[in-house]
């Protein structure tokens, strides 16, 4: 039973940092209706940016200098490529984002190379126990900070002018510019919530029991991918629904990866794939995503 509570409890602060990344995705589609493939490069360049300058400033300005990086890449990415081919089909601009993602995630491992970077953040390898139950404090320290920034960007969403601006372009992109909404400023801003957001999580996704940053952390973005088709691209609530989903899938397939011999090696890289195949099956938009209609 302690085996079972520590794996949930992983998949939870796991999920968290998922639907964080999630989050990016969904909040790039409403904005623009273009699901972002260079989610991965932003990642990749806030996770960089605070093992970089974790030694010389110090962990917590090295962080506030990585999400702030990362904010700044995704809004050059909007404002250099995206908008320059604004009113382009929307697959058109999805592999444009594929070509930036190559573009700056080739040049971030050249600059890795095989080295493993620490973040220098201040859990360490420190560990709660609770009777037979141990956590690591970065999980604590995940959950905590993926819902106080998931919290705050719900209420923004909900009452900011920011947030209505984005919930109307979304709704309708003509009719909201009539009325005023820039809406460029809108997409500029998805792109660097998104980049933040995606610093955030490179942070608690190379912290222990992880060694650090390498190359690879990049493919976490793919990880979370299926989070957000999950849940619903154009649904904010349905990022963290899926988020959640993936990370306890993957956290107990992978936990309980040698009672499941019989399905194979890597069931716990394979099984939010699976989880999303069969929740698409069921319900193509998505657990919490629009349904589209069509009149005939």
């Amino acid at each position: 039973m302690s085996t079972f509570a520590e794996l949930l409890l992983n998949g939870v602060s796991l999920g968290s940092v998922y639907a964080l990344i999630a989050l990016g995705f969904v909040v790039i589609f409403r904005a623009t209706e273009v699901v972002n493939f260079a989610h991965a490069s932003l990642l990749l360049a806030g996770g960089y940016l605070i093992a970089s300058l974790h030694d010389d400033i110090g962990f917590w300005p090295a962080l506030l200098v990585g999400i702030g990086g990362a904010a700044v890449v995704g809004a050059a990415v909007e404002f250099l490529v995206m908008r320059r081919y604004r009113g382009t089909n929307h697959s058109v601009l999805a592999i444009a984002t594929i070509g930036v993602d190559i573009l700056l995630t080739t040049e971030l491992t050249r600059r890795l190379g095989t080295d493993v970077l620490a973040l220098g953040d201040p859990w360490g390898d420190a560990v709660l126990t609770v009777g037979e139950v141990s956590v690591p404090h970065t999980q604590i320290a995940a959950f905590v900070a993926a819902a106080l920034l998931i919290g705050t960007f719900l209420l923004a969403f909900r009452f900011t002018s920011w947030g209505v601006a984005m919930r109307a372009a979304a709704e309708s992109p003509e009719t909201a510019a009539l009325m005023g909404v820039r809406l460029g400023r809108v997409s500029l801003g998805a792109w660097a919530v998104a980049g933040g957001l995606a610093a955030v999580a490179a942070l608690f996704l190379t912290v222990f029991p992880t060694p650090g940053l390498e190359r690879a952390t990049s493919l976490a973005a793919l990880k979370a991918f299926p989070a957000a088709i999950l849940g619903g691209l154009d649904s904010t609530t349905g990022a963290l629904a899926g988020g959640l989903i993936v990370g306890v899938t993957e956290s107990l397939a992978t936990g309980y990866q040698s009672d499941l011999a019989f399905m194979g090696r890597g069931l716990g890289d394979l099984a939010p794939y699976l989880v999303m195949l069969v929740v698409l099956l069921i319900r193509p938009a998505g657990l919490l995503g629009t349904k589209e209609l069509t009149r005939v």
